[in-house]
Parts: C-alpha cells; structure tokens; sequence
C-alpha cells in the first residue's frame, strides 16, 4: 500500500509541476470578432424569399441548357478530381476516430536462441544446468513460442483526440460545401456561355440580314451611278462595307466554335453541336431574382458555410495543441501464452502470462515543438476568423453589385431597344430620300452603319443582362441543387456538438 500511496503522490506532482508553465503558456490576446456585421437589408431588394431556394432546372426552363448542366455536372474532370479529395478528407475522419478507442492486437512468435558459453548468460545457463537434475537441464539452443493479445490506450482526459476527430469531420464537411460551391460555379459558367453562344448565334442573323439590305442598296447606288447621279466613289464605299461586314461573319463564327468547344470542355466531352434554339433571343428573359434578406447569405452560399466549418476547425485544433502541454496517461496491457516447448504452450496456468501498466506523462523541458504548434494553430484560427469575414462581405458586395446590374441594364435595354427601332425605320426612310435625290449616298451608308452596331449593342446588353441574373442567381447561393438549393446536397455526416457555434470555436 505505501508503494502504491507513494507512486500516487508522485504522478500528482509531476502532473501539478506540469500544468503551472502549462497555465502560462496559453495565455492569448483578444481573438476578433467573428459575427460578421452584415447589413439588415440590401439597398435594392424586395425583401421576397430568397431565389437561392430554386433549383437550376426550375431557374433555368430551357430543357437544352438545363440538359448540358446536368451532363457537365456528371462528367466535369475539375469536379471529379475534387470528389477524390473529398474521399481522402473522410479518411482522415476515419482515422481520426479510431485513435479515440484502444488498439487491440493479437500475435504470435517462434524463435530460437544459443547464447555463448564465455558470456554472462551462457554462465548463469551452465551454472544452472550443474545445479539441477540431468533430465531437467536447460536445453540448448533453447527454443521459444508465445501467442499473445497487447492492449493500449491513450486515455483521453482532455479531450484532445476528440477535438482532432472532431476539427477533421468539420473539415470533411467543408469540402463537402466546397464541392457544392463548384457545382454552382460550373453552373453559373454554363449558364453564361451558354446564353452569350445564343448572342453569337442572333448577332450572325443581324449581320447576314444587314448585308443583304447593304448588298441591294449597293445595287441601288450602281443603278444611280449609270444615271449619272453618283460617282464610282459610292460605289466602292458601298462595296467596302458589303466587304466589311462579310469578313464579319467569319468572325463571328469562329466565336461561335470556340463558345461550342468551351460548353463541351465544361461537360467533359469532345467537340459536338450545342443544341440550342436562338430565335427571339432579344425577347428572352429569366425568372426573376429576389435577394431576401443579408443573413440568408450564411445559410445559403455553399463558399460562406465553408468558411464558418473551417473555423470552428480550426478554433477545435487550438484546443488540441493546448491539450499536448497537459499530462497523458497511457494504458498498457498483455495477455498470453508462452514456453520453450510448442507441445506446453497451451498449457495453463503454467504458460500463462500477463502484464499491465500505467503511464502519466508530461513535458517539463524543451516545450518549443509543442509551444511553436500551439501558437501556428492560433495563428490558423485567426486568419480563418479573417477569411469567413472576407467571405461574407465577399459574398454581400456581389449580390448588391448584380442587383444594380439587373436594374441598370433592364433600364438600358429599354432604351437602346428604341434606339434601334428608330434606326431600322430611318434605313428605309434614307433609302427612299436617296432615290428621290433628297439625301446623300453617305447618309443611307452611316445609317446603315449605326442601325447594325445598335442592334448588335442590342444583343450585347441583352447577353450582359441575362448574365447578370444568372450571377445574382450563383451570388445568392443558388444552383448547387438540381431541385431546391437550400438541403438537397447537404452531406449527411452531422456536426459535432462538441464543436458548437462559431463563438465556440473562438
């Protein structure tokens, strides 16, 4: 019992002497704050529910666009290669929650040992062989058979194995909500390529449509040159723009190809036909956006909720390296069989062995891996504070800046479309001036002119506003979700409670 009272007085001391530089070694400054200030409204919202909570295929109806995202979706090498590193961030989960329990093993050895004569143990051999009776010499070389199960535990008392298991499930979970942040980002990608194709393919019609109204003005100036009532000048400024226009449309096409391939490459395959249906482009118009409310950020962008499970990690690995200055205690345990004969091995209670013990340890000296580990992790914890700010008021700017955007370009549209209609009538109107000798042949020519760069602005802005709703549409934290953005690609591994809010991880 003194045995016994004395070790316990000893690992209390060594266990107290431990934990006082301990105390003063964790001591921290103010960490800042990582409640996000964010604004109760956006300046130009309705305050309707959140258009995040729409799935792509209900926001986008055209069946061939919403047909290439789910393609792209399935075959992406970019979001493929991000699932593998999914895969190896829940191995670590794994791996993590098995250091909490005991390691259990079973084995089992054989061997054989001749010691030298002229050697201490050759002597204490041969003395005792001399001592004993003849049939019970120790034989030589002696032979050695043990079958035995060794149990070890690291007894968890500060919770660090737990912090750690639990910091790598939040890390799990974070890639998770990366993952969903490149689904909306492939989505949004597809979705303005897609529409700026369909540009491509409606500012071709306008070109191929100007030039047949510029090919029969050019015979109209041909027809006023053999009167005598224009010089070979008209004609050949004519002819310079008929030429223009068609080196153009080569122009065009090439974008249309390259706008093809891209969509293809985004999809995971080689270059094929995008099936689309352009006409009417001008007229095309997606649901409308409405913004709900600022906070609704931190549940609906996949990149925010990110950044708040890498903080509650990273708040969780602070309190794992500060439980490294404390005291471990380590459990040890043996249980088996063993003789120098295989025929005797199995016979108990004679082969019959065990063994257990207790281990506290604490470091007293030369603590600087574990102070310098201690202070990174801090170090971590606050630059992560500073990029789930960053995060949010990344996340808040973009959602204000498409929102004007969908109301600055709505209000251009309009009046560039009258613009165009005023130009499209004055074509005719110059071309019938021209013919009765009112207006000069420069006039029908810079007429023409600006009613074909109008109605290509025309396409232009149209193509900037439906991109401008697909990008509030991806700001709000829509389009990781095929049918409703708020739950349907959460992972299913839950949060640990021990990691709590994001207060609890400061």
């Amino acid at each position: 019992m003194k045995i016994v009272k004395h070790t316990f007085n000893l690992l209390t001391a060594v266990s107290i002497l431990a934990l006082v530089p301990a105390c003063s070694s964790l001591k921290r400054g103010t960490l800042p704050s990582s409640d996000p200030p964010l604004p109760a409204k956006y300046p130009l919202a309705d305050g309707a529910k959140s258009s995040a909570l729409i799935g792509w295929r209900q926001y986008f109806k055209d069946p061939n666009l919403t047909t290439l995202i789910g393609t792209a979706l399935d075959n992406n090498q970019e979001l493929n290669i991000l699932l593998q590193e999914i895969a190896v961030s829940k191995s670590e989960v794994l791996g993590r929650k098995g250091a909490i329990f005991p390691f259990l093993t079973f084995g089992s050895s054989a061997g054989l040992d001749k010691v030298g004569r002229h050697t201490r143990d050759g002597a204490v051999e041969e003395n005792a062989t001399n001592e004993i009776k003849t049939d019970k010499k120790i034989p030589t070389p002696l032979s050695n058979f043990a079958f035995a199960a060794d149990f070890e535990w690291e007894v968890d008392i500060w919770r660090k194995l737990r912090n750690e298991r639990d910091a790598a499930v939040l890390r799990y979970l974070a890639t998770q909500e990366g993952r969903n942040f490149m689904i909306t980002h492939i989505v949004s990608e597809i979705a303005q390529s897609y529409y700026e194709l369909m540009a491509f393919d409606s500012q071709l019609v306008i070109l191929k449509l100007t030039i047949e109204i510029q090919q029969n003005a050019l015979e109209l100036v041909k027809l006023e040159k053999a009167a005598g009532r224009v010089t070979e000048l008209a004609v050949r400024r004519f002819e310079a723009e008929v030429l223009k226009n068609q080196s153009n449309l080569y122009e065009i096409q090439q974008q249309i190809t390259v706008m093809e391939n891209r969509l293809n490459y985004l999809a995971g395959r080689y270059p094929q036909h995008i099936k689309r249906n352009s006409a009417g482009y001008d007229k095309l118009m997606l649901t409308g956006i409405h913004a709900g409310m600022p906070a609704e950020l931190l549940r609906n962008r996949p990149d925010v909720r990110q950044a708040e499970l890498q903080l509650v990690a990273a708040g969780l690995d602070v309190k794992a390296a500060a439980a490294r200055f404390y005291p471990s205690l380590n459990i040890a345990a043996a249980l088996g069989l063993n003789s120098f004969t295989l025929g005797t091995a199995f016979t108990t209670p004679a082969s019959l062995i065990y063994g257990a013990a207790a281990n506290v340890a604490a470091p007293l000296i030369n603590r600087s891996a574990i102070q310098s580990n201690y202070n990174g992790m801090s170090a971590r914890q606050i630059g992560a504070i500073y990029t789930y700010q960053q995060t949010v008021l990344k996340a808040y700017v973009e959602v204000v800046n498409q929102l004007a955007q969908i109301k600055n370009f709505s209000q251009s549209f309009d009046l560039k479309r009258l613009q165009v209609q005023a130009l499209s009538d004055s074509i005719s109107l110059s071309t019938q001036l021209f013919r009765n000798a009112r207006a000069d042949y420069t006039e029908v020519l810079f007429t023409q002119r600006d009613a074909l760069e109008a109605k290509i602005d025309l396409v232009e802005l149209k193509q900037q506003q439906l991109s401008a709703f697909v990008k509030a549409y991806k700001a709000l934290g829509g389009g990781y979700n095929p049918n409703t953005g708020g739950s349907g690609s959460s992972p299913k591994m839950v949060v640990p409670k021990s990691a709590g809010t994001l207060r609890s991880g400061t």
